[in-house]
């Protein structure tokens, strides 16, 4: 998630082809429970005196999250607007005391409830669509968690039970949860005819006291170099559990490089289904990699952004990333690395090196020349898949100089 306000321009544009949307198509019931962070649109009811009219909204950018909206409020191009039936949650993560039904603010609650409520409000609808599914309607349940990101809000059962803090108590509580979501696909008779993805959006948030964390050697991003926002792959190698009783052979790993962009061309090739050429532009199906019929590399390239949009490409061992330094919140800043002499770019092979400890730019310039050639091929065709040319949702600047660092 990106957005925190309740008046941020929606993200995603409404023509866009999203994986509800597309599921939809096909004939799946399709529900979000938990944080959006892709921005809407707001009205607040003529009564409440903050009252601001939608064609005010993108001059009055609240980030105060639906925390911040009174109970009616209406929610203006949300999740029920970019292809889910049904929606219950909050606006983001950091602001989540407003709960948000379909496009209503319908109640206020202390954050701390939110993750249990989520919990319990998962398992409801898996129940209340467990008969249509086996009847010929499948449903698609996106569960995007509000744990756990800051604010670091264990339920009191669960602090003190990890030993390292209360971050370590949250995660605790989050794999509780999604214990009782698997628990719930099993007890209604689903779970064989279910396909469950479980991941994340980024690497571990300094905000976790990842120095505090250390000190009792726990490495929240094990051999990795950063933590979320950094273009290293701490900030950006995640986990990727998948569940699929009778075609996914238990414990079993695969080595292929994936992207979360990959599931709504996964979802195609499990329905047999074609998708629009100007849709899903960087999306590659990942089932034979699920299957293990894969023989070959699933993917060309991945491209990565860090937190102030520095570009990374990864192809093979190599990994590209054009910035001198973190590209985030990690040291060195860019400016340091600047201030210190650092190269522009940095080139790791990450076979070799998957701490990303040795910038080899300077012995592989054929490596930087191809991979650099790629990205921006990718640029300029709008796309990394084969197909018909499309247009960027913004101008595009590879080696940006003079950034602010956003602080977490």
């Amino acid at each position: 998630g990106v957005l925190d306000g309740t008046d941020d321009p929606p993200l995603i544009a409404e023509n866009r082809l999203t994986v509800p949307t597309f599921l939809k198509r096909h004939g799946y019931a399709t529900a979000a429970i938990g944080k959006w962070h892709l921005g809407f649109l707001s009205e607040r009811p003529p009564t409440s005196p903050a009252a601001t009219p939608p064609a005010d909204a993108r001059k009055n950018k609240s980030k105060m999250g639906s925390g911040g909206l009174p109970v009616g409020s209406r929610i203006i191009g949300g999740p029920i607007t970019r292809g889910f039936d049904y929606f219950w949650g909050c606006s983001n993560a950091r602001t989540m005391s407003g709960l948000i039904e379909n496009d209503r603010v319908v109640e206020n609650l202390p954050p701390i409830d939110m993750l249990p409520r989520l919990e319990r409000q998962a398992v409801r609808y898996i129940a209340d669509h467990a008969a249509a599914a086996k009847s010929g309607t499948p449903f698609f349940l996106y569960v995007p968690l509000t744990s756990p990101h800051t604010p670091i809000l264990p339920t009191p059962e669960w602090q003190g039970k990890s030993g390292l803090g209360a971050y370590g108590d949250f995660v605790m509580q989050t794999d509780a949860v999604v214990g009782k979501i698997l628990a719930a696909l099993d007890a209604h008779g689903l779970a064989g005819n279910t396909l469950v993805f479980f991941t994340a959006d980024n690497g571990c948030s300094p905000q976790a006291d990842t120095p505090g964390l250390e000190k009792q050697g726990h490495f929240a991003s094990a051999q990795f170099r950063g933590y979320k926002a950094d273009i290293w792959d701490g900030g950006h190698r995640v986990p990727f559990l998948v569940r699929w009783p009778g075609k996914i052979k238990p414990a079993s790993t695969s080595a292929q490089l994936i992207c979360h962009v990959d599931l709504i061309a996964t979802c195609a090739e499990l329905l047999g289904a074609t998708l629009p050429a100007d849709a899903a532009e960087d999306s590659v199906s990942i089932l034979p990699a699920l299957l293990a019929t894969d023989r070959a590399p699933l993917r060309e390239a991945v491209v990565h952004h860090s937190i102030q949009g520095m570009f990374s490409i990864r192809q093979g061992p190599w990994k590209l990333e054009l910035c001198p330094g973190s590209g985030g919140w990690g040291s060195p800043l860019d400016a340091a690395a600047r201030q210190a002499g650092l190269p522009e770019i940095q080139l790791y092979n990450l076979v070799a090196d998957v701490a990303e400890s040795k910038n080899v730019h300077a012995e592989n310039p054929a490596v930087v020349t191809r991979l650099t050639a790629l990205l921006e091929r990718y640029i300029a065709e709008g796309r990394s898949t084969p197909g018909p040319k499309q247009a960027n949702d913004a101008a595009i600047d590879l080696l940006k100089s003079r950034i602010s660092t956003p602080q977490p």
